[in-house]
C-alpha cells in the first residue's frame, strides 16, 4: 500500500533525526517575499533526495512539463517551545501537569502566522506553482516539474529501480532563507519506489475458527479422533484436550480457546471489578475509509454477546466516500472493514459508556491518515485516539519520508498540549526483520533490518504490544499472559504428524529499540541501558534510544478475539488477532482511567504509565515464569472436503520475548489489578 519513501540523511545521527526534522529558526515575522533557494540562510531538506536515486540508475531528466505535486508542512511558531510545553503538561512530576490548552490557544501560541503562510505562498507562486489546497498545518502545491525545480533548487530526474522508473530530485531540495524557518518539511517530491503505506495490523484467521465453533456441543471426554467440525476450548484456556492429534510440543495439548468476547476481557483486566465503563470519556478511532453498517454491526455484536448497544448519539463518524482514493492499492473499504469493526467493537466492549467517534482517512496513504489525525486534534473530537496501523521505517527501497515523521510528531505534540493521547499498535511481525518476514503472515516483505515500526516508534505516542491471554478455567479471571508470538505447523494428510515441526514463525507482537529516536525522558530509569543502547538491528549507541512497546494487552491469533461485521449484505463473526486488537483495548482502558480520574483528561499517557512501572498497576508479563501450555491445536473442521487442523506454539515471538521488568515484547506489561485504583481521585 503506497507511500513516498525517501532515504534519511546519512549526515544526521540516527538518535537525533526527530529533533533535526522539527527545528525552526523563526523568531520574527517572515517577509512577504522570498529569494531563490540559494545563498546565506538557505536550508537543505535532508532525505528529499532518496538513496535509490543513484547516478548508476539515472535514466535522464524528467520532462519539464510533467505535472508534479508536493505538500509543504508549516513549522508554526516556537517548535522547541511546543515540545517543551507538551512534555510539561504530560508529566505528573511537572507543576504544569494536566494544564491543557484549548485548540484555539494552541493555534494562537504555536500555529503558523498569516505572515508565514503569505511568505510560503509568495515563494511557491513566484516559482510558478499553484496552491491547490491546505489548512493551518500545510499547503498543497501543484504545477509543472520545471516550476517545482525552480522552487526547490534542484533538477528532477528519472531513476531505474526494481519497481520500474521513478522520479526524484537530483539532490536534496533547498528552501530559501526567507521561508526556511516557516517550513517544517516537504513530502511528495519523489515518487513512491514501492507500495508501502500504512497498513492495518489485524489478521483474521484465514482458516478461521468460525462462530459456530463456540456453539459446538461440548465433549468433556473428547473423541479419540480429531473432530470434523470447528472445535475450541469453551471453558477457558486449555480446558479441552485435543485427543487424536499427533504429538506436538507437550503431552495432552489442548484445543485453542474459543475466541474471547468483551465480557471476558473486562473481567480479565479488572474493568468489571473496578466498576468503570469509560463514562465521560471520548475515544476516536482512525482507519482508512469506512464501513457503512458499522454502528448497526456494533449494536448487533453487543446484543449477541450480552452487552448494551450504543445509546443514541454515543457513536458518530466522519467519512467522506466521495473523496476516497487509492482503493485498489489500499484494499478499499471492504479491505479495511474488519479492522474498523474490530476497533469499534473493542473500544465499546471494554468502555461501554465512552463516546466513540470514527474518523476515516480517504486512503491508507500517510497524508490521508495524517489528515484524519489532524481533524481529531484541531476539533478536539476525543481524549484518546486509537490507531491500528503502521509501517516499517527502513526498507530495501529506502527509508520512510522524513516529512511523514516530522509532521506526525508535530500533530502528536499538539494533541498532547490539548489533553489528547494517541495509542498505536506495534505491529504483528516480531522485530520486523527479514527473517520474520520470510514466514510471517503480516510482515512487510521489503524490510531490510530488524526495527520498530512507525508511528509506534514515536516518542510522543503510546506503543501497544500484544500478549496471549490465559483465563482461569473456573472463574474466567486473569490467569496469566505470555508474549504474543506464534509458530505454526499444519496437520499432515495422514493425520500422523505436523509439518514443519517445530513450526515456522507465523505471527507476533511488534517491538524493539528504534535507532531513529533518542530515549524519551519518561523511559529514563525504567528501561535498562542494556536494552536501550542497542537498536533492534544490533546498532550500538553511546546514549539510550527509544524502546517500544510501552504497554501490552491481549492480541494473539491463537487466543483470538471475536469480531463481527456485514460483508455483501451478510453479518458474520470470526476470530481476529494482532496488536490491532491490543491498541483499541488499551484506548478503552485509558477511557476507563479517565473515569477513575473523575473525568479529567489523561492526555499523553506515557509519563504517567512509566511512573507506575514495577507496581501492581501492571501485570509483569514474563515468558519464563509463566507455565501456560504453549502448544495449541486449532481445529477448523472439514473445509472443501479436507480436515483443516493447525498446531501453534505460543510465546514464540521472532526476536522478542517477555522478561522480568521492562521488555521489548510487552513493555511495562499489561494493565494489572491496581491499574484503575492508581488513577482514582483521592477523596
Amino acid at each position: 500500500m503506497p507511500i513516498s519513501r525517501n532515504q534519511l540523511a546519512k549526515s544526521i545521527a540516527p538518535a537525533t533525526v526527530a529533533a533535526a526534522l522539527i527545528l525552526t529558526t523563526l523568531g520574527a515575522a517572515v517577509p512577504a517575499s522570498a529569494a531563490a533557494p540559494t545563498g546565506e540562510g538557505a536550508r537543505a531538506l535532508p532525505g528529499t533526495h532518496p538513496a535509490w536515486a543513484t547516478p548508476q540508475a539515472d535514466a535522464g531528466a524528467v520532462d519539464p512539463a510533467t505535472p508534479a505535486t508536493a505538500r509543504i508542512y508549516l513549522a508554526g511558531r516556537d517548535a522547541s517551545g511546543l515540545a517543551a510545553l507538551a512534555k510539561a503538561v504530560s508529566d505528573p512530576n511537572s507543576a504544569a501537569y494536566g494544564q491543557f490548552l484549548s485548540s484555539a490557544q494552541v493555534q494562537e501560541r504555536f500555529g503558523a502566522t498569516p505572515a508565514q503562510v503569505a511568505a510560503v505562498t509568495s515563494w511557491v507562486t513566484g516559482a510558478g506553482l499553484t496552491v491547490a489546497g491546505g489548512n493551518s498545518h500545510y499547503l498543497q502545491v501543484s504545477g509543472s516539474t520545471a516550476a517545482m525545480a525552480k522552487a526547490f533548487g534542484t533538477d528532477f530526474r528519472s531513476y531505474r529501480t526494481a519497481d520500474g522508473t521513478h522520479r526524484a530530485p537530483a539532490r536534496d531540495a533547498q528552501l530559501p532563507a526567507a521561508v526556511s524557518g516557516a517550513v517544517l518539511a516537504v513530502s511528495g517530491l519523489a515518487d513512491a519506489i514501492h507500495t508501502n503505506a500504512s497498513t492495518a495490523t489485524s489478521v483474521r484467521e484465514a482458516e478461521q475458527r468460525a462462530a459456530a465453533a463456540r456453539s459446538a456441543a461440548p465433549d468433556k471426554k473428547a473423541p479419540a479422533t480429531l473432530p470434523d467440525v470447528p472445535t475450541c476450548s469453551e471453558d477457558g484456556y486449555g480446558s479441552k484436550t485435543a485427543k487424536g492429534a499427533p504429538d506436538g510440543y507437550e503431552k495432552n495439548e489442548p484445543f485453542a480457546p474459543c475466541s474471547y468476547v468483551p465480557t471476558q476481557l473486562r473481567k480479565a483486566y479488572g474493568v468489571t471489578d473496578a466498576k468503570v465503563s469509560g463514562k465521560g470519556a471520548r475515544v476516536a478511532i482512525i482507519d482508512a475509509y469506512g464501513l457503512s453498517t458499522m454502528e448497526q454491526d456494533a449494536n448487533h455484536y453487543s446484543a449477541l454477546h450480552g452487552d448494551q448497544p450504543f445509546k443514541s448519539g454515543q457513536y458518530s463518524e466522519y467519512v467522506t466516500p466521495d473523496k476516497w482514493t487509492h482503493q485498489d492499492e489500499c484494499g478499499g473499504a471492504d479491505g479495511w472493514a474488519g479492522e474498523e469493526a474490530l476497533d469499534v467493537e473493542m473500544v465499546h466492549g471494554l468502555a461501554p459508556d465512552a463516546q466513540v467517534v470514527y474518523v476515516g482517512g480517504n486512503s491508507c496513504y500517510d497524508e490521508d491518515l495524517y489528515d484524519a489525525m489532524a481533524k481529531v486534534v484541531d476539533e478536539h473530537l476525543a481524549d484518546v485516539v486509537s490507531n491500528s496501523w503502521g509501517e516499517i521505517m527502513h526498507g530495501t527501497g529506502g527509508d520512510i519520508d522524513p516529512a511523514v515523521v516530522a509532521a506526525d510528531n508535530q500533530i502528536f505534540q499538539l494533541g498532547a498540549l490539548t489533553g489528547i493521547g494517541f495509542t498505536f499498535s506495534s505491529g504483528d511481525c516480531g522485530d520486523s526483520s527479514p527473517g520474520a518476514a520470510a514466514t510471517g503472515v503480516n510482515c512487510q516483505a521489503d524490510t531490510n533490518q530488524a526495527q520498530a515500526d512507525w508511528p509506534s516508534a514515536s516518542p510522543w505516542v503510546t506503543s501497544v504490544g500484544g500478549t496471549a491471554l490465559q483465563l482461569d478455567n473456573k472463574a474466567g479471571k486473569y490467569a496469566g499472559e505470555v508474549s504474543m508470538g506464534d509458530k505454526r505447523s499444519v496437520l499432515s494428510a495422514d493425520q500422523k504428524s505436523w509439518t514443519p515441526f517445530p513450526g515456522n514463525f507465523y505471527f507476533g507482537g511488534g517491538g524493539g529499540v528504534s535507532k531513529d529516536f533518542a530515549q524519551p525522558w519518561y523511559q529514563q530509569g525504567v528501561v535498562p541501558d542494556g536494552v536501550a543502547k542497542t537498536a533492534a538491528d544490533g546498532t550500538h549507541s553511546a546514549t539510550p534510544l527509544r524502546a517500544t512497546p510501552d504497554i501490552a494487552m491481549s492480541g494473539d491469533l491463537v487466543a483470538a478475539t471475536q469480531v463481527g461485521y456485514t460483508a455483501d449484505g451478510v453479518y458474520s463473526e470470526g476470530g481476529y488477532g494482532g496488536t490491532s486488537v491490543s491498541a483499541p483495548e488499551t484506548a478503552a482502558m485509558f477511557a476507563n482511567a479517565i473515569q477513575s480520574r473523575g473525568g479529567r483528561a489523561l492526555g499523553f499517557a506515557n509519563p504517567a504509565l512509566y511512573d507506575r512501572a514495577g507496581s501492581k498497576a501492571f501485570n509483569d508479563v514474563n515468558d519464563a515464569a509463566n507455565h501456560t501450555k504453549r502448544g495449541n491445536v486449532v481445529d477448523l473442521g472439514v473445509v472443501g472436503g479436507v480436515l483443516k487442523v493447525r498446531l501453534y506454539q505460543i510465546g514464540a515471538d521472532y526476536g522478542l520475548s517477555a522478561a522480568k521488568g521492562y521488555d521489548t515484547a510487552t513493555g511495562l506489561g499489561s494493565p494489572g489489578k491496581d491499574f484503575f485504583k492508581s488513577f482514582a481521585v483521592k477523596k
